[in-house]
C-alpha cells in the first residue's frame, strides 16, 4: 500500500470514528421515547385537576390531556406513572420517567436537580379552615400556636413559617385532599395549598364543609420538569406550550380543568 493510500485510509478511518462519535453524543431523550414507542411521565396519583382518577376508574385531568397530545405529536403512546407528591421528583430523577407533569412550583431549589418547561400557568397559594371552626380570617390562623397543614416537598412548606410565623407547621406525606381531610378532621386547624388544588378538591365535599380565605399569599409559576440530561427533550416540550399557546389548545385546556367546575360533573 502506497503511503498516500494508507494517509487516506486512516483519514477515512478518523472521520467515521468522529461521525460515529457524535452520532453517539447526539442521540437524546427524544430519540428514546421514539425507539422504544412511549413517552413515561411522572404525575400524582390524587392532584385533582392536574392528575387523579375518575368516578370511572380513569385516570384524567389538566396534566393527562396535554401529556396525552405531546405524545400524540410525537407519534407515540404515553404511560403514567403514578408517585406521592414527595416522589415525583425521585422518580424523574432516577430515569423512571421522562417529564414530571404536575402543578409543580420551579423553585431555585429544584432547579438544582431538574429542568423546568417555561410556566404552562401562573396560581397563587391560599389558606382554608374548617367550615364550622373557629378560625374565620387568615389572621385567625397567624394567631400563636396555630397548626398549618402542608404538604411535604411542597412549595406550601416553604412558605408557611413566612407566612404563620408563629404557627406549627405540620408536614402531611401524599397527595389529593390529604390536607383537606387533615383539617376537616382536627388534626390541622388551617391548611395551605395552591388555589387551583384547593378550588378542586373542596368541591368533592360539600357546601359549608370549608371556609376558603380570598387572601392570595403568594403568586407562583407552574411547569413540566425533565431531567438535565433531556435538554433535547426540553427544547420540544417548550415549542409544544408555545405551538398550543398560539393555537388555543393550552388555554382550552386549562378553561376547562382549572377555570371552571364542567369537568367535576363529567368526572
Amino acid at each position: 500500500m502506497s503511503k498516500l493510500n494508507a494517509f487516506v485510509l486512516t483519514a477515512t478511518l478518523a472521520v467515521m470514528t468522529q461521525a460515529a462519535g457524535a452520532t453517539s453524543v447526539n442521540a437524546g431523550t427524544l430519540d428514546d421515547i421514539i425507539a422504544r414507542g412511549e413517552l413515561r411521565v411522572a404525575v400524582q396519583t390524587q392532584g385533582p385537576p392536574f392528575s387523579f382518577m375518575d368516578k370511572s376508574g380513569n385516570r384524567t385531568g389538566s396534566a393527562i390531556d396535554l401529556t396525552t397530545l405531546m405524545a400524540k405529536e410525537m407519534g407515540v403512546k404515553v404511560v403514567y406513572l403514578d408517585f406521592d407528591w414527595d416522589g415525583l421528583l425521585p422518580a424523574l430523577m432516577s430515569g423512571k420517567a421522562d417529564m414530571l407533569a404536575a402543578d409543580m412550583t420551579p423553585t431555585l431549589a429544584r432547579a438544582t436537580k431538574v429542568g423546568f418547561t417555561k410556566p404552562f400557568m401562573y396560581v397563587g397559594a391560599v389558606a382554608f379552615s374548617k367550615g364550622d371552626g373557629a378560625f374565620k380570617t387568615v389572621e385567625d390562623c397567624r394567631a400563636p400556636g396555630t397548626t398549618i397543614a402542608v404538604l411535604l416537598g411542597s412549595t406550601g412548606e416553604k412558605l408557611a413559617p413566612v407566612a404563620f410565623p408563629q404557627g406549627r407547621v405540620k408536614s402531611f406525606k401524599g397527595s389529593g385532599t390529604l390536607l383537606l381531610d387533615a383539617v376537616a378532621s382536627g388534626q390541622a386547624d388551617c391548611g395551605l395549598n395552591d388555589s387551583s388544588a384547593v378550588a378542586a378538591q373542596t368541591a368533592t365535599y360539600g357546601a359549608g364543609t370549608f371556609t376558603v380565605f380570598p387572601d392570595l399569599l403568594s403568586k407562583e409559576p407552574l411547569a413540566y420538569a425533565v431531567r438535565y440530561d433531556s435538554m433535547d427533550l426540553l427544547t420540544w416540550a417548550n415549542l409544544f406550550i408555545d405551538n398550543t399557546t398560539l393555537d388555543g389548545r393550552l388555554q382550552e385546556n386549562l378553561n376547562y380543568w382549572v377555570n371552571s367546575d364542567k369537568w367535576k360533573a363529567e368526572h
